[in-house]
Parts: C-alpha cells; sequence; structure tokens
C-alpha cells in the first residue's frame, strides 16, 4: 500500500499554526513511508473563499518548504464528480430526497428543545417499507444520506485511542443543498475515496465528522483511511490559540523575523515528540516522524522557545542568506546597502546577538545611515577629552593597515598615549560610528564598516 496524506485546508482565510501543524504532519508522514502528499482547496464555501486566500495559503506552504506531490485541486471544479457520485446514491437507496422546508426544521427543533432532546432530523422523508408520501409542490429537495440506524461506528483513532459513535445520535444529515451544491461532508468523503488517502490526519475539530464520513464511505464500498485527530494548540496563557495571541498567519511569521526552519522545527515538538530531541531538519524530522509519538493532550505554544529555536537558525544560516533577508528588511525601511559595506559581513557582526531578523535588520541599520546619536548619549560620552580621544585616533586611522587586529591595537594605543582607559575611546568612537555606546568588538566594527565611512563619520562628529 502506498501512503497517500492530505492537506485540505478551506480558503476562507490564511494559513494558520494549527492549520500549519497539520500541514507538516501529513507531509512528514507520507515522506517517512515513501507515500505521496495531496494538497486540496475545499472551496465550496463559495461567499467566503477567496482567490486571495488561496494564494496565502499556497505562499505559506511554499514558504515552509512543504511541497505537496499533487494538487492543489479544487473542489469547485469538481461538482460533475459530486453529482454523479449523487445520482448514484439515490438510484442505491443509500440517499433520498427530502422535501422538509426550513420552516418544518425550525419547528421540529423548537418541540425537541421543550423536551430537552438533542436536536436533530426526524427521518420524515427517510424511505420506508409501505411509506411514500408525495412531494410537496414548489418545494426544492434536498439529498440526505440514509444513515444506519442501529450500532455503532467506531474506529482506533491513531491518536485518540478508540472511538465510537452510536448511529441512534446521527442523523440522515443533507449531502447535497435545495440549490444541488453538495455539503462538505460529502465532498470531503468523495475526495478521500477519488484520490486514495489512506490516512487521514486533521484537528480533532473533525471527530464529530469522521462517523458520518465512515458512514458515508463504507455506503459507498469505499475503502475507509486510518485517522488521526490532533488535539487544539493552547497559547501561552493556556487559552485556546487564537489571534490575540500573535500571529493570524503563517506569513506573519516571516514579517516578524523567523525563519521558516524555526518554525518546522518548533511546529514540529508542539504534541509530538523524539527523545529529548529539540533541534533537527525538516529530512531528520521526515525520517522520525510516527504517529504513535503525537500527544492526544492540548500542546502548549511558547513564544520563548520559539525565539531560542529562531536564535540559533539565524546562527547557523548562511552569510549570503542572512545578507538577502536582512537586506529585504532594510529596503522595507526605504536603506539603500549599494554604497555601504558588504551586508554579509556586517550581519556576520550581529547573528550572535539576534533572536529575530527584524532585530537583526535594526542592529544593521546604522552601517547605511548616518546615526544620530540622542542629546543623552552624546551628552554623556562626546565630551571634550573623548573628542579630544578621538581625533588622534583619526590621525592614526588615516594610513594604517586596515585589518581588525591593528586596528584595535590602535585603539589601544590611542588610549595608553592620552592616559584614559580603553573604554574611553571605544565606547566615544561607538557613538561617532554608530549612534550608540553598545556593539559587537570595536575592531571589527571598524574593518568592516571601511576607511572611507569610518573617517568621515569621525569628521562629521569633530566638526559639530
Amino acid at each position: 500500500m502506498t501512503v497517500r496524506t492530505r492537506f485540505a485546508p478551506s480558503p476562507t482565510g490564511f494559513l494558520h499554526i494549527g492549520g500549519a501543524r497539520t500541514a507538516l504532519f501529513s507531509w512528514a508522514y507520507a515522506r517517512r513511508h515513501g507515500g505521496k502528499f495531496i494538497l486540496r482547496i475545499e472551496d465550496t464555501d463559495v461567499e467566503r473563499s477567496t482567490p486571495e486566500a488561496v494564494q496565502a495559503i499556497l505562499d505559506g506552504m511554499q514558504w515552509l518548504g512543504l511541497n505537496h506531490d499533487e494538487g492543489p485541486f479544487y473542489q469547485m471544479q469538481r461538482m460533475a464528480r459530486y453529482k454523479e457520485v449523487i445520482g448514484e446514491m439515490l438510484a442505491a437507496g443509500t440517499a433520498y430526497l427530502c422535501y422538509t422546508t426550513r420552516e418544518e426544521l425550525d419547528a421540529l427543533r423548537a418541540d425537541q428543545e421543550i423536551r430537552k432532546e438533542k436536536p436533530r432530523y426526524d427521518g420524515r422523508w427517510r424511505p420506508e417499507a409501505g411509506k411514500t408520501l408525495p412531494p410537496p409542490p414548489d418545494v426544492p429537495p434536498v439529498v440526505r444520506f440514509r444513515n444506519p440506524l442501529d450500532g455503532v461506528v467506531a474506529w482506533d483513532d491513531q491518536v485518540k485511542g478508540r472511538i465510537e459513535f452510536a448511529n441512534g445520535e446521527l442523523d440522515d444529515f443533507i449531502i447535497a443543498r435545495a440549490d444541488g451544491t453538495p455539503t462538505y461532508n460529502f465532498c470531503v468523503v468523495v475526495d478521500d475515496w477519488d484520490m486514495a488517502i489512506t490516512h487521514v490526519i486533521r484537528g480533532d475539530d473533525h471527530v464529530n465528522n469522521t462517523p458520518r464520513q465512515i458512514n458515508l464511505l463504507q455506503a459507498l464500498g469505499a475503502p475507509v483511511p486510518c485517522y488521526a485527530h490532533l488535539s487544539m494548540i493552547l497559547g501561552d496563557d493556556g487559552q485556546k490559540l487564537s489571534k490575540r495571541h500573535g500571529a493570524v498567519s503563517v506569513m506573519q511569521y516571516d514579517d516578524d523575523g523567523y525563519l521558516p526552519e524555526a518554525v518546522v522545527n518548533y511546529l514540529a515538538r508542539l504534541g509530538w515528540s523524539h527523545g529529548d530531541e529539540e533541534v533537527f531538519s525538516m529530512d531528520q524530522f521526515a525520517q522520525w516522524f510516527d504517529l504513535d509519538h503525537i500527544t492526544a493532550s492540548a500542546a502548549q505554544f511558547n513564544t520563548e522557545k520559539l525565539n531560542w529555536l529562531n536564535a540559533h537558525y539565524i546562527k547557523a544560516a548562511a552569510p549570503q542568506r542572512l545578507a538577502a533577508e536582512t537586506m529585504r528588511r532594510l529596503a522595507r525601511q526605504g536603506v539603500a546597502t549599494t554604497d555601504g559595506p558588504d551586508v554579509a559581513r556586517v550581519a556576520a557582526l550581529y547573528r550572535d546577538r539576534a533572536s529575530n531578523l527584524n532585530d537583526l535588520a535594526d542592529a544593521v541599520h546604522p552601517f547605511y545611515v548616518i546615526p544620530q546619536a540622542s542629546e543623552e548619549v552624546r551628552a554623556q560620552h562626546l565630551t571634550e577629552s573623548a573628542r579630544k580621544a578621538l581625533a588622534v585616533l583619526r590621525e592614526h586611522l588615516s594610513d594604517c593597515a586596515w585589518q581588525a587586529a591593528a586596528l584595535g591595537q590602535l585603539v589601544k594605543q590611542t588610549a595608553t598615549e592620552l592616559g584614559l582607559k580603553m573604554p574611553q575611546v571605544a565606547i566615544p568612537l561607538r557613538v561617532a560610528l554608530l549612534g550608540l555606546p553598545q556593539s559587537p568588538a570595536i575592531d571589527a566594527v571598524l574593518e568592516v564598516m571601511g576607511r572611507n565611512q569610518v573617517l568621515k563619520r569621525l569628521d562629521t562628529v569633530l566638526s559639530a
């Protein structure tokens, strides 16, 4: 058997963290078993589905590196197939036409609530032996599935264990509306059948849909996939993850300065574990991933751990990649880097200090825009004695070898000449060059910034 998994989002919004984790686990399971990962867009909610949301899902999947093997398939392009199957079910007697009006359903529900019964369709149009009702005029019928009346529908959930529902608790649900459009549960079943899906990995908000879908599959004579329902993700505060907890979409994490491999690594550990392993690549995750080690309890989002992982991956990133990410963010701020020092070298100075790419871009920013130190910083660090030291240092820097070791030695030499301590020269120098009293090693800053820029900035400060 070839393992075939699917990710089937509805394009009514962005790809959020919960959906991304579902996609990741489905992708990894297929990769682990040499199978296929299918992307399906469930766009039958015409009023809420938008092309922008579809693109947001595709962009999010691409950013995370979750490449699909087949698809994307769109349900709206499969309407003829759904209607074909509905026709077959009507002919086979596994579905039937129901002419109950909205008013009748409302009255039925009101009576059930008065009797404190579970609201459900009462089967009044269900064909039974010796029971026929003439179709009322001018009432377009819906199509209902003829659900079994007795017994149970059960499955061994790969995360939650054995789950059973009494068929008596399931009503004859609608599989096609009065206008002929098929419903969610029906489309999903036909799609999973036609696409030969073997494993359905999805959120546990679908648990109540599963018994209906299993009964439909069995009525069609279709194989029933294995199901694995993932528990919800809670926010840092222990409440259900929502917009108020931060990122609305996966791509918001890109905007907020996260590397995709950090997000993927973090998502992999949300409800799944491989011993004590915390840091691993996508390939390693795919080799390790199984359904046995998914926890049935809710996973809790931990922003601090995500930031720690992101800092780890920033440190490990190739210099040119960090440069490209930094330049993209600086360009967003209107900062050009073409006339400044090599961005890869500047970013390398700060990579160990940054937990996200936006912080890295902010740290690099003063190398490309002449900074304006605050009045407080200038008053504290650019004193008369400090400016004298900078003037002496400037002369030394005008014709020395431009290498970190030599530059560092010149800063020390200047301090010694003037009877000062090293910080009494280095800190004013940082303020003159970067507008800040803290920075990486001053000799490295000098080397990367370059002679012309260093002398230019010193001249500006000394002439003020």
